[in-house]
């Protein structure tokens, strides 16, 4: 099987392939131009004869539910990341393949971090064959060398689900790490010494896998309550020592940031969001659990107690910084699609308004609407932007493939996608002629903020209108990147081969653009 064939330039000028792990796939016809047909994907009929009369689904270990749900190579094997750096159970699931001599396998993650290099040797003895899902870390740099024997194919959490749903992407084997679950197959995140949050992220696998394995380190009497996952689509559960780390759930720096010219940025950001009248009684907004986010979370959060408002609901990635605002009568609702600290974790247990969202309602964009648009500002962090706002937010300027898309790509439809950026890192300039990768198309993205100053993309002439006679520090794009180069020089392209190791898909299914080897 070919890794790749057939390149086309798609509709933001980049060559891709249509022939991906010898199934065919679609290039990008620009936002909004893809309109699928057909059905949803279904998964097999079941029949309750088959499965105990009193419930019980329990088996006694993760190697028996593998066996008893038929692993065998070529399979699409998937998981989720809701422990985050702390995951465990996918690393167990491979050397159990490893032990049975299972080969080609397709893992189909909704994320991989650090602690998944362990599964460096199975990439290079062909129990892996590829990797479909973010790739944070050592996996992605072992991508971008070429090293993994078949194409790495990312996508946002939205496409994700919308790959499941569509039948692009068939699983054959979803193993959920639940930290609280029953032995019917009920489980939920929120309850167990391992709690890490919501089970939002394997909701379409558990929809919609041919086998469905819960493993958990709590195991309770029926019913689990409440129940995140349904146990109407689980086949067998699995009790564990232990499920995962739920310390290693905390993103980013879960910390305002101290520096000066991030804490420059967010004020800036701040205040241009006040001026464009987007902060106001009733609004809404999203914001990641990186220091500039949070720190802008912060300058919100202080506008709206002195001047009586209320926000009507946060989209989250939830820490305890919204969670204080949830508590203190800031906002009403979070709504929360990943739990980013055990604040996060507290507060989806305890408070009403704090609600567990799935990549379903929160970004599928295959559905009948998502809840993205309705966000009246996200703010969001890039590797790089170009001169027409196109963003990167997977490579590096080395080329290397570093972070995943997460629900990256999926919040860019929201009433208006903010950028606060710093204008060069390690003496390399964010802004440049043109992306090493192109995540985002630049028509979705509407404001750069640096501490150097603020380019409003031209399509957005309200926003300028708006800021025509502001005391921030509006220039354009072209400016930004002219006082970069200034400062750091022209950068150099990195030095990459022709060869396509892996490609990002938009959010309807269709490949943006490729990433090239790394030499």
């Amino acid at each position: 099987m070919k890794k790749y064939d057939k390149l086309v330039k798609n509709a933001v000028g980049r060559m891709v392939p249509t022939i991906v792990n010898g199934e065919e796939h679609i290039p990008f016809k620009g936002v909004g131009k893809h309109f699928p047909t057909g059905r949803k994907y279904a998964p097999r009929i079941a029949s309750c004869a088959n499965y105990p009369s009193d419930g019980n689904k329990t088996v006694s270990s993760l190697k028996e539910a593998l066996v008893k749900a038929g692993l065998k190579d070529g399979m699409t094997i998937s998981t989720h990341h809701h422990f985050r750096n702390g995951d465990i159970i996918a690393n167990q699931i491979f050397d159990i393949a490893n032990e049975m001599g299972v080969k080609n396998l397709r893992w189909y993650p909704s994320a991989s971090f650090p602690c998944h290099e362990h599964l460096i040797p199975y990439l290079e003895d062909g129990t892996i064959n590829r990797i479909e899902g973010s790739m944070n870390g050592p996996l992605g740099r072992f991508a971008s060398q070429g090293k993994m024997k078949g194409l790495g194919v990312l996508r946002s959490h939205g496409g994700r689900y919308q790959a499941v749903q569509d039948g692009e992407v068939q699983i054959d084997i979803t193993i959920i790490a639940a930290p609280s679950a029953d032995p019917f197959g009920n489980a939920n995140g929120v309850d167990g010494p391992a709690a890490c949050g919501l089970l939002g992220f394997a909701l379409a696998d558990s929809q919609y896998a041919d086998k469905v394995i819960v493993v958990t380190d709590n195991l309770v009497s029926f019913p689990c309550i409440p129940w995140q996952i349904h146990g109407n689509y689980v086949d067998y559960v699995v009790e564990v020592d232990k499920v995962g780390i739920p310390e290693k759930i905390i993103s980013g720096t879960t910390q305002i940031t101290k520096s000066p010219d991030r804490l420059l940025i967010a004020e800036m950001t701040a205040k241009f969001c006040d001026q464009a009248g987007i902060v106001k009684d009733g609004f809404s907004y999203q914001a990641g659990a990186g220091g500039t986010a949070l720190s802008i979370g912060i300058f919100f959060s202080e506008l709206l107690k002195e001047r009586g408002w209320k926000a009507r609901f946060i989209r989250a990635g939830s820490n305890k910084y919204p969670v204080q605002m949830l508590e203190d009568g800031l906002v009403e609702y979070i709504l929360d699609g990943q739990t980013f600290d055990l604040e996060g974790v507290r507060s989806m247990r305890e408070n009403p308004g704090h609600v567990n969202t799935s990549p379903f309602t929160s970004y599928n964009y295959h559905g009948k609407g998502n809840f993205a648009g309705m966000v009246d500002v996200v703010i969001l962090g890039a590797t790089e932007v170009d001169i027409n706002f196109n963003a990167n937010v997977v490579t590096h300027s080395d080329g290397y493939l570093l972070h995943g898309i997460g629900g990256w790509q999926n919040c860019l439809f929201s009433k208006c996608t903010i950028l606060p950026i710093p204008l060069f890192r390690d003496r390399v300039p964010v802004v440049k002629d043109e992306v090493t990768t192109i995540c985002a198309p630049g028509e979705l993205v509407d404001v750069i903020v640096t501490e150097r100053g603020i380019a409003i993309n031209p399509k957005r002439k309200d926003l300028i209108e708006k800021l025509k006679d502001s005391d921030l520090s509006i220039k354009t794009i072209e400016e930004l990147k002219e006082e970069a180069e200034k400062i750091c020089g022209v950068p150099e392209k990195p030095n990459l081969s022709d060869e396509i190791v892996a490609v990002i898909k938009w959010v309807d299914g269709t490949i943006i653009d490729a990433v090239r080897k790394v030499l």
